[in-house]
C-alpha cells in the first residue's frame, strides 16, 4: 500500500473521524464502522485534509479542471480547503462552488449556490466525504448540470466504503460512474483500512481486532460490493 494511504488512514483515526463500533447510517444500514468528515475541526486538520484531497485529485485527474464542487454541507469546507491546497501545492487557481440546502432569495449572491458561479465550459470535479449508497449524487448531479453547460470530470471521496449502491448490484462508486458517466475515485477504501489496522497496534491500540473484523465481514456479507 502507498505510504500516503497509510498516513491518511492514521490521520482519520487520530482526528476521531474514522470510528469503530455500531452505527446507524443515513441509508438505514447498521454498520460496525463510521466515517464522519465533520470531525475535522482544527486548522491543522483541515489543512492536511485539503492536501490529501489535492494530492489524490492531482494523481487521478491531473490539472485539467476549473471548479471543485462540494455538496452541502460537509462538502463545503472540503472544497474550500482543497482549493487552497491545490493553489499551494501545484500553483493552480481553481474555484470552489457548493449548493445551498435552501435557496437564498436576497442579496447579491441569491440563488441555489455559493462560491463561484458555474459557467458554460467549466470542467468540474465533485468532492464528497464518503459515498455509501450514492444517494447524494441523485440530488447533486442534476443541480450541477442544470446550472450551466459543464463537464463533470470525476468524483473524489476520502473513503470508499465498498458497499452496494442503490441498485443493489455493484459498489456505490461504480454505480455512480455507470449512472452519470464520470470517473469516481477515493483516497482510500475500506480494504486499505482493514489491511493497515487489522491486528496491528497503532499508538498502542488495536482498532480492528478479531471480533470487529468478524463484524465487518458479516456486514460485507450483506452489503459488500
Amino acid at each position: 500500500m502507498e505510504a500516503y494511504k497509510q498516513e491518511f488512514i492514521e490521520f482519520m483515526v487520530d482526528s476521531g473521524v474514522l470510528k469503530f463500533g455500531e452505527f446507524t447510517l443515513k441509508s438505514g444500514r447498521k454498520s460496525p464502522f463510521f466515517m464522519n468528515a465533520g470531525g475535522y475541526v482544527t486548522g491543522s486538520q483541515l489543512k492536511k485534509l485539503g492536501e490529501y484531497y489535492a494530492k489524490a485529485i492531482h494523481d487521478k485527474y491531473g490539472d485539467d479542471f476549473d471548479v471543485l464542487f462540494g455538496p452541502a454541507y460537509k462538502g463545503i469546507p472540503i472544497s474550500v480547503v482543497t482549493a487552497i491546497a491545490y493553489s499551494e501545492l501545484y500553483g493552480k487557481e481553481v474555484r470552489y462552488c457548493s449548493d445551498r440546502k435552501e435557496e437564498k432569495d436576497h442579496g447579491a449572491d441569491k440563488g441555489s449556490f455559493l462560491g463561484s458561479k458555474l459557467q458554460d465550459g467549466d470542467r468540474v470535479i465533485m468532492i464528497e466525504d464518503v459515498t455509501t449508497s450514492g444517494k447524494s449524487m441523485e440530488e447533486t448531479v442534476p443541480k450541477v448540470r442544470g446550472a450551466a453547460d459543464v463537464t463533470i470530470v470525476g468524483l473524489m471521496v476520502s473513503l470508499n466504503r465498498m458497499e452496494i449502491g442503490l441498485g443493489g448490484k455493484m459498489c456505490a462508486l461504480d454505480e455512480v460512474k455507470e449512472t452519470y458517466g464520470f470517473d469516481t475515485n477515493a483516497i482510500v477504501d475500506m480494504k486499505d483500512v482493514i489491511e493497515h489496522l487489522y491486528n496491528r497496534p497503532y499508538k498502542g491500540k488495536v482498532y480492528i481486532d478479531d471480533t470487529l473484523k468478524a463484524a465487518i465481514d458479516e456486514y460485507y456479507a450483506v452489503y459488500g460490493a
